[in-house]
């Protein structure tokens, strides 16, 4: 099923009809794109709902605050049909969770062609993982290339059918393509579509250490659990489940993942100074940020269950890669593994094993050297 209309601009596909899918559809169409917009069965409801609209629209005012970037685009294409999706351009953009990243390549790989770059936001090293796949499926000779970005751009909900609101966008989005050497390549093609200004990392493993989830989501979340399971809805998780304790804790675990960095020889930001620069703050603590911040207050809703991707997807995803960093190099990060320790037994889950471990990303069995030269 597809709609199509004529518009001039540069052709992007993105994949995934959640929040972040349709906002990319939206803003990329709005920024001069001509835009194909993937579902997959069981996930293409809003495809159905856009083609009945006749598009996006992105709200101007919601819940009382006033919305920018709001208005109403056509897209040009969308689509139920992968095949139709991977053809449409060069760029194909998957700003899916982490756990939807292994099956949905998988749907691509067949149709996928020498010269594309995917972009994964956010990456969550899941360009390691992904090319790891594309080699033990027989595809070694296909020539793509990854590129991570540390999240998405937008903080931003599906509001209704075919509805978004955009609560607000980061100022600059950070990336690197693996190999690392066509990072600056990437960017510059990238460039032209994005609505926001793109800048490089040394490489995919900083980008997924450069994740700002990784700081608050999985032990805000874990430490408030109780709460948000019994009271659904009654929070804005931002300004309520950051005390002036949880953020003390989510600064020490941020300890842990700069010292991880620097023994892999990258200048990472603490998670206050990426928060200030992504979103022209000035905060003096992470608390402040989270209950000052204008972007985040707006969005009003906080997970009401364990099974929330701030646990499913940022601990298996983010804490176990760090984790298993810091293991190869000898580096403690107890809060690190106590999260993953605690959240796997939330979820009944083994998320040490269950998650992005070095195996996964095609990095078993290998040095810290050997890592830092394969990604290069």
């Amino acid at each position: 099923m597809s709609i199509n209309k004529t518009q001039v601009g540069r052709k992007v596909a993105v994949f995934g009809a959640g929040n972040a899918g349709l906002t990319a559809a939206f803003h990329f169409t709005q920024h001069g794109c001509k835009v194909a917009l993937y579902g997959s069965a069981g996930f293409d409801e809003q495809i159905h709902a856009i083609a009945a609209n006749g598009g996006i629209t992105s709200l101007t005012q919601h819940q009382g605050i006033n919305l920018q970037h709001g208005g109403f685009e056509y897209i040009d294409c969308l689509t139920t049909d992968i095949k139709q999706a991977v053809a449409y351009s060069d760029i194909l953009i998957l700003p899916v969770p982490s756990f939807a990243q292994v099956p949905l390549f998988k749907e691509m790989l067949p149709y996928l062609q020498d010269n594309q770059t995917l972009v994964l936001m956010p990456g969550n090293y899941g360009s390691l993982a992904l090319n790891q796949i594309k080699d033990e499926m027989g595809y070694q000779s296909l020539q793509l290339t990854f590129v991570d970005a540390i999240s998405i751009p937008w903080a931003t909900r599906i509001t209704g059918n075919a509805e978004i609101a955009i609560f607000g966008i980061k100022a600059f989005l950070p990336m690197a393509a693996l190999p690392a050497s066509r990072t600056e390549e990437s960017i510059a093609k990238l460039q032209e579509i994005f609505p926001l200004t793109l800048t490089p990392l040394p490489n995919v493993i900083a980008a997924g250490l450069e994740n700002i989830n990784f700081g608050g989501h999985p032990l805000m979340t874990l430490l408030n659990i109780g709460l948000l399971e019994n009271y659904p809805g009654k929070f804005n998780y931002y300004t309520d489940c950051c005390s002036p304790a949880t953020a003390r804790a989510c600064a020490k675990m941020d300890e842990e993942r700069l010292a991880v960095g620097g023994a892999l020889g990258l200048a990472l930001k603490s998670e206050l100074q990426a928060m200030n620069e992504l979103y022209d703050m000035s905060a003096k603590s992470v608390y402040e940020l989270n209950k000052t911040s204008a972007t985040h207050g707006s969005v009003n809703s906080a997970p009401d269950s364990s099974r929330s991707r701030y646990i499913i997807e940022d601990a298996p995803y983010l804490l176990v890669p760090c984790s298993q960093f810091a293991q190869l190099l000898n580096i403690p990060v107890p809060i690190v593994d106590s999260v993953l320790h605690l959240t796997s037994a939330l979820n009944d889950d083994d998320y040490f094993t269950s998650g992005r471990t070095l195996e996964k990303m095609g990095l078993g069995d290998m040095t810290s050297a050997e890592i830092l030269a394969k990604i290069s």
